[in-house]
């Protein structure tokens, strides 16, 4: 099976595709690092918003204040939640257990 090509157009419009979901995906993240998002609303939001819903769990909980790296694999491990984990592939329980921890 071989990949279709695409035409000129629909590779720019694929691009600009990208680059407008990173912009959103980046926002969300800066809004969760200046605290006008909790990591509820960000659940919230990526129930409805596939954008956001493709956020990587480990990339959220950095965002969060006063977690870094090596806090962010030690919940993650201690909630069993697998390291390239995204937001919409999170169990029930699991985002549970993040928004209880986090509030």
């Amino acid at each position: 099976m071989s990949i279709p090509r695409l035409s000129e157009e629909q590779l720019q419009q694929a691009r600009a595709a990208a680059v407008a979901a990173r912009g959103r995906r980046a926002e969300a993240k800066s809004r969760l690092r200046t605290g006008d998002w909790t990591l509820s609303t960000l659940v919230e939001q990526a129930e409805t918003d596939d954008v956001l819903a493709h956020i990587k769990v480990v990339d959220v909980l950095r965002c969060l204040p006063r977690v870094g790296t090596k806090r962010a694999a030690a919940i993650m491990e201690r909630l069993d939640i697998a390291p390239n984990r995204r937001l919409r592939g999170l169990g029930h329980h699991q985002t549970q257990s993040l928004v209880r921890e986090f509030g």
